[in-house]
C-alpha cells in the first residue's frame, strides 16, 4: 500500500465510501458548468474586442509583474546593503568603545592595585555600547570557547554567562549560530551574518548579526555581537511592495480600459459592416452604414456604402432585364402560338398530300412535319419554364398512389424500350407508396426520367423502384439505366438549362433540352428534391425524393442515390458523399437553381 502514487491509492476516499458515489455528482456538476463554459467558450470565438482586452490585460498583468519582480529585488538588495554599511560602521565604533573601556579598566585597576570584576565590567559595557541604540540594535556580549578549539592561541577564560542589553528575553543558541561564533573566535576580524533573531517566546525576526573576539579588563576572551533587526527595513519594502501592486493594479485596470476604448472604435463599425452585410444578403438593398470623420474607418464606410449603392443598382438592372427576358419570352411563346397553329395547319395539308409528290418533295414534308411537333414541344417547355420563373405555377395536390403514376408512364414508354431493344422493370410496387402530389407534374416528370433513361441506355433495362420511408415522412422514385452514364461533374451539371452532355451533338436531335429543368421545377414546388448520380460506362441514376404531405418538411430519402449494383464506389464523387446522408445528391438543384440536360435528357 505505501508503495501506490497518491493519484492510484484508494485511501483518498474515507472509510466506507465508494468511488460510484461521487459520480453522479461530478456529472451534475459537468452538466451544469458545460452550459456556461460553452456560451463562454463562444462568447469568445465570436467577440474580437473580449479576445483584444483579455490579451490586453495578461499582457499588462505578466510585464507588471515582471517589473514588480524586478523594482522590489532592486529595492530590497539596496536596503540590505545601506543597512549592512550602516550597521557595520556602528558595530565597528562599538568594537572599538569596548576595547578603549577594557584597556582604561586595566590601567585603573592596576594603579588602584585591585582588580575589577569581569562581571560588572561587562554588564556596564552592554549597557553602555546599547544604549545608544534602544530600538534600533541590541548588544550580546558572550564567553569565548577557545579551550580545546584547534586555533586557541590564547589561555582559555573561565565561562560567564552572557549579557543582554535592555534584558531581551533573546534565544541566543538561534539567533547566533555555532557557525559565527566559531567563526568570531577564529581571528579577531569583524564577522557578520544574515540571518533570524529569535525571541525567548518563539517569535523571530529577519536581522543582520555583527560579531567579533574582544579582550576584556582582565585580558580575557570574549565575544560581542550587534544584533540589527530588520523591522524598519521590512517596512520600508511592504511600503514599496503595496506601492507597486497598487500602482500595477490600476495600471493594469486603465490599460484594459484603453484597449476596450480603442478596440471598441474599430469594432463597432466592423460589427455594423457586418449587419448592413447580413440585410443586405437578406435582400433589404437599401441599408447603409453611418458615416462620420475622414479617418480609415469612415474611408471604409465610404466604400462600402459605395459598393452597396452599386450592387443595389446591378442587381436592380439584372432584376429589370430578368424580368424583361422572362416578358419577352412568355409574350413571344404566347404570340407564335397563333403562326404555328396556321403553319401547323399547312404542314398537316402538305404531309397528307405526300404521296402526289415526288420523293424529294415527299421527304422535305415529313422533316417540315417533325421539325414542328419538335417547335411545339419546345414552345411548350418554354412557356412552362415562364411560369416558374414568373412564380404563376400553381400545385393542385393530392393523394396518389404513385405506383399508378409509374404504371401510366410505364405503360406509355414500353413501345420505345422495345424498339430499342431493352425492358422497363418495376421494383418496390408490392405496397402502396402513397404521397400528396400534383399528379399530372410527377408523371410528367417521371416520364422524362424513363425517357431519358431508354433513349441513353444502349438497349439495356431500365429499373424504376419505388419506396416509402418508414416513418411515413418521404417517398422517392429512382430511375436507372445501364447505359453510357455520367461523370461526377456531369452530374451537377445536368439540370442545366440546354446542357449537353456531347457538345457535337445536333441540335436537330433530341429533346428541347428543358426537361430536367422542368423536372427539377416541378420537385421543388412540391417541397422535393431531384438527384442524379452515373458513372462513365456504368449508367446513371435519377432520384426523386418527395415529402409525404405536399411542401412538408423532407430530410432523407427511402432510396440511395448511388445503386446498390454500381459496379464502383467513388469516393470522391459528390453523389456518394451526399448519400451517406441520404441529403441532397450530386447534381441536384436547390431551389431556385435551374436545371436542364440535353446530352442525357429531354
Amino acid at each position: 500500500m505505501t508503495d501506490r502514487v497518491w493519484w492510484h491509492s484508494p485511501r483518498l476516499l474515507p472509510e466506507g465510501a465508494t468511488g460510484s458515489r461521487a459520480q453522479p455528482a461530478i456529472r451534475i456538476f459537468g452538466r451544469w458548468a458545460r452550459g456556461p463554459l460553452l456560451s463562454l467558450m463562444r462568447l469568445w470565438r465570436r467577440n474580437i474586442q473580449l479576445r483584444v482586452v483579455a490579451s490586453t490585460l495578461l499582457l499588462s498583468m505578466a510585464v507588471v509583474l515582471v517589473l514588480g519582480v524586478v523594482v522590489i529585488g532592486q529595492v530590497r538588495n539596496g536596503l540590505l546593503e545601506a543597512k549592512r554599511q550602516t550597521a557595520q560602521s556602528q558595530a565597528e565604533g562599538g568594537f572599538a568603545v569596548a576595547e578603549d573601556l577594557a584597556g582604561m579598566a586595566g590601567e585603573n585597576g592596576e594603579n588602584a592595585g585591585r582588580s575589577v570584576d569581569a562581571g560588572n565590567w561587562m554588564t556596564e559595557l552592554v549597557g553602555q555600547l546599547a544604549s545608544g541604540g534602544q530600538g534600533v540594535f541590541s548588544v550580546v556580549a558572550m564567553p569565548s570557547r577557545l579551550a580545546g578549539a584547534p586555533f586557541a592561541e590564547e589561555p582559555f577564560s573561565a565561562p560567564r554567562g552572557p549579557r543582554v542589553s535592555q534584558a531581551l528575553e533573546l534565544d541566543l543558541p538561534r539567533s547566533i549560530s555555532e557557525d559565527l561564533r566559531a567563526a568570531v573566535d577564529s581571528d579577531r576580524s569583524v564577522h557578520w551574518q544574515y540571518g533570524s533573531i529569535v525571541n525567548a517566546d518563539g517569535t523571530s525576526e529577519a536581522g543582520l548579526i555583527i560579531g567579533r573576539r574582544l579582550t576584556d579588563n582582565l585580558g580575557n576572551q570574549y565575544q560581542l555581537y550587534y544584533l540589527f533587526p530588520f523591522t524598519q527595513e521590512e517596512k520600508s519594502l511592504s511600503l514599496v511592495t503595496g506601492t507597486i501592486a497598487t500602482a500595477g493594479l490600476f495600471l493594469v485596470v486603465l490599460l484594459g480600459a484603453i484597449a476596450w476604448l480603442v478596440v471598441r472604435q474599430v469594432v463597432t463599425p466592423v460589427r455594423m459592416a457586418a449587419r448592413i452585410a447580413e440585410r443586405l444578403a437578406a435582400g433589404r438593398l437599401q441599408e447603409r452604414m453611418k458615416v462620420s470623420g475622414e479617418d480609415d474607418i469612415a474611408r471604409l464606410g465610404e466604400s462600402f456604402n459605395k459598393m452597396a449603392r452599386n450592387l443595389q443598382l446591378q442587381i436592380q438592372q439584372l432584376k429589370e432585364l430578368s424580368r424583361l427576358q422572362r416578358r419577352f419570352v412568355s409574350d413571344v411563346s404566347h404570340e407564335l402560338r397563333t403562326p404555328l397553329t396556321t403553319v401547323r395547319m399547312a404542314a398537316d395539308v402538305i404531309h397528307e398530300a405526300r404521296g402526289d409528290f415526288d420523293p424529294a418533295t415527299a421527304r422535305s414534308a415529313e422533316l417540315l412535319l417533325s421539325q414542328l411537333d419538335r417547335f411545339e414541344s419546345l414552345l411548350a417547355d418554354l412557356l412552362e419554364i415562364s411560369r416558374f420563373d414568373a412564380g404563376a405555377a400553381h400545385l393542385e395536390a393530392e393523394l396518389t398512389d404513385l405506383r399508378d403514376v409509374v404504371q401510366r408512364v410505364v405503360e406509355g414508354a414500353e413501345p420505345l424500350a422495345e424498339r430499342k431493344g431493352g425492358r422497363l422493370l418495376v421494383r418496390g410496387a408490392a405496397r402502396p407508396v402513397v404521397a400528396e402530389v400534383d399528379p399530372r407534374r410527377i408523371e410528367r416528370v417521371v416520364r422524362n426520367l424513363v425517357v431519358n433513361a431508354i433513349e441513353h441506355g444502349e438497349g439495356k433495362d431500365v429499373v424504376v423502384r419505388l419506396a416509402a420511408a418508414a416513418d411515413g415522412e418521404a417517398v422517392a422514385i429512382a430511375v436507372r439505366d445501364y447505359g453510357i452514364g455520367l461523370r461526377p461533374d456531369e452530374a451537377e451539371r445536368v439540370f442545366n438549362r440546354f446542357w449537353r452532355a456531347d457538345p457535337a451533338r445536333a441540335r436537330t436531335t433530341g429533346g428541347t433540352g428543358l426537361g430536367l429543368s422542368i423536372a427539377v421545377e416541378d420537385a421543388h414546388l412540391h417541397g422535393g428534391r431531384l438527384e442524379a448520380w452515373g458513372e462513365p460506362g456504368g449508367g446513371a441514376q435519377f432520384r426523386l425524393t418527395l415529402p409525404r404531405g405536399a411542401g412538408g418538411p423532407l430530410a432523407g430519402s427511402p432510396l440511395p442515390l448511388e445503386p446498390h449494383d454500381a459496379r464502383a464506389r467513388r469516393p470522391v464523387s459528390v453523389a456518394a458523399g451526399r448519400e451517406q446522408a441520404d441529403g441532397a445528391g450530386p447534381g441536384a438543384a436547390g431551389p431556385g437553381r435551374d436545371g436542364g440536360k440535353d446530352g442525357h435528357g429531354n
